[in-house]
């Protein structure tokens, strides 16, 4: 490596807290930002995500010692295209460019960026042409993941082009004279297949990182700024669903604040079957913890009625179940902070991105926080992680394995797997079909395969035969979802063996009544999500 691209690595030893080594990533608006974000942290780095426009002087006070451009919808002769601050060049820190992020970069030093006459989407073929430190241990020829419509056109000298594809002569490049190097593929998603290989490349060997980052490490931050927040003479109350991240987020305040946590669960209605029994035991029996359970189906399914738009049904179930929080607020004392169990997916499908430029995929009902006319205070300790970061915390935490590796069920519950609208009869059609789901996976082997399995019922009116008689019902279709992932910003859909699938629809139709028929979701995610609505 030149001289002029040598990073002084004495700065880069572990510290405690906040002030550890971290990899900014810089959001243009990139659905996969989050992912670069989380293939970062599973080479045990910190990192953390920045709008484009960061000044350098915020990233140092982080103890930034890298930083990744993110991909994004734009182009960069768009009018208002967002870029980067272009002293980050001379900040003397290493910078990766990825796709969009190649385009800002390569321009700021100088490039030219044009569309391309071949547009790039999938899989496709790199040809390396020039050894460097960010290509080591890759093959000669491998396999990368395109999805741009641009590229660099023109490079001036300062620029040495590394590798490139059959349509796009330049697909990897470095500056000579600093620390900047660029990819026009991205090296996040698992579909490149040594994209691992050239993050870790980055991170160890040119940013000089050290594997230091780690779930315990998570906890312990955690916790203190918990009890850093929250005062001696204050309580927490925990929204508990009895899933993986609401537990976790319980175990974590409880950690922090003892005795003056009380978790409230609130059955709105749109549980899975036995859901609050299932909490009530697991809750009460195993943490020893004050937990209020309230009876409010009545008052959801009342604000759901009629209602059908996906979006319309999150916003009033958040409503409401920011209504029922403040109304138990009353009957605690000193009750000043809510704990979320908010995770790093949730927020970017939210839209609520550092860079603000992202796309809103859906609403979750806990994200943004409250009204300030409520009162509360919001604490969210899973706000930076993701899933499987989730419940490796849970595993440190003493958590039991059937909690933590229970599928994920959505905030809205069984509304955004209703299509259309939500009743408390179509509520007791669905349980009782994903319950089938469940108990079939379980018995095949198959529940921990998949990440999330799950039924949907869709207001399709199917003609079938049950008997010698004709059916035909406006709610008579079930669709299986079950997907595989290890973050949920990517997922495939899972390849259930047949006799599996055969059983779960065989069961369905015979013991859910008024079910006729049973479909199976093929798709992937992106470009679609994991639930319907």
């Amino acid at each position: 490596m030149p001289n002029s691209a040598r990073i002084d690595t004495a700065r880069l030893q572990p510290h405690n807290g906040p002030m550890q080594p971290t990899i900014a990533v810089l959001d243009f608006g990139s659905q996969y930002c989050q992912l670069i974000a989380r293939r970062v942290r599973e080479n045990h780095v910190h990192s953390r995500i920045f709008a484009p426009g960061v000044k350098s002087d915020a990233l140092r006070k982080q103890n930034v010692v890298g930083i990744i451009l993110s991909g994004g919808p734009a182009s960069t002769y768009d009018r208002g295209a967002p870029t980067c601050d272009p002293a980050l060049f001379d900040m003397g820190l290493p910078v990766l460019g990825i796709c969009y992020g190649m385009h800002v970069g390569c321009e700021l030093l100088g490039a030219r960026v044009h569309a391309s006459q071949c547009r790039e989407f999938g899989r496709t073929a790199l040809i390396i042409s020039h050894p460097d430190p960010l290509l080591s241990h890759v093959p000669p020829e491998t396999t990368v993941w395109m999805s741009h419509g641009d590229i660099v056109s023109e490079l001036p000298g300062d620029f040495t082009p590394l590798a490139a594809t059959p349509t796009c002569p330049i697909a990897v490049v470095r500056h000579a004279k600093r620390p900047f190097w660029a990819v026009q593929f991205h090296p996040e998603v698992t579909h490149t297949a040594h994209g691992g290989q050239i993050l870790r490349n980055f991170l160890y060997d040119i940013c000089g990182c050290k594997p230091v980052w780690r779930a315990d490490s998570m906890i312990e931050q955690s916790v203190a700024a918990i009890r850093e927040r929250v005062p001696a003479d204050a309580r927490v109350i925990c929204g508990l669903s009895g899933g993986v991240d609401s537990s976790v987020t319980a175990a974590l305040v409880s950690r922090a604040v003892g005795e003056r946590l009380t978790c409230i669960f609130v059955d709105n209605g749109l549980l899975r079957l036995d859901e609050r029994n299932r909490v009530e035991a697991t809750f009460r029996g195993h943490f020893k913890i004050d937990l209020r359970v309230i009876d409010a189906a009545d008052r959801f399914l009342a604000k759901l009625a009629g209602i059908a738009d996906p979006q319309e049904k999150r916003r009033r179930i958040g409503h409401e179940f920011i209504s029922v929080f403040a109304e138990q607020a009353t009957t605690i004392p000193n009750a000043r902070f809510l704990a979320q169990g908010t995770i790093y997916p949730d927020v970017i499908e939210s839209g609520v991105s550092e860079a603000g430029t992202a796309a809103g995929i859906k609403l979750h009902h806990n994200v943004g926080g409250l009204p300030r006319e409520i009162g509360f205070e919001l604490v969210e300790p899973l706000r930076d992680m993701f899933k499987d970061e989730v419940r490796t915390v849970g595993e440190l935490l003493g958590l039991p394995d059937e909690l933590l590796w229970r599928h994920p069920f959505p905030g809205p519950g069984l509304a955004v797997r209703i299509i259309g609208d939500v009743t408390r009869e179509r509520c007791d059609l669905l349980r009782q079909a994903d319950q089938i789901i469940i108990e079939e996976l379980v018995e095949a082997g198959w529940y921990r395969k998949v990440a999330q399995a799950f039924g949907v019922l869709l207001p399709v009116a199917s003609v079938g035969v049950m008997g010698d008689g004709r059916t035909y019902a406006g709610q008579s279709v079930i669709a299986v979802r079950a997907v595989e992932t290890t973050d949920f910003m990517t997922a495939d859909w899972a390849h259930l063996d047949p006799t599996v699938l055969s059983q779960i629809s065989s069961r369905i139709v015979n013991e859910v009544k008024g079910i006729n028929r049973v479909v199976y979701d093929i798709s992937s995610k992106p470009p679609a999500t994991i639930e319907w609505e």
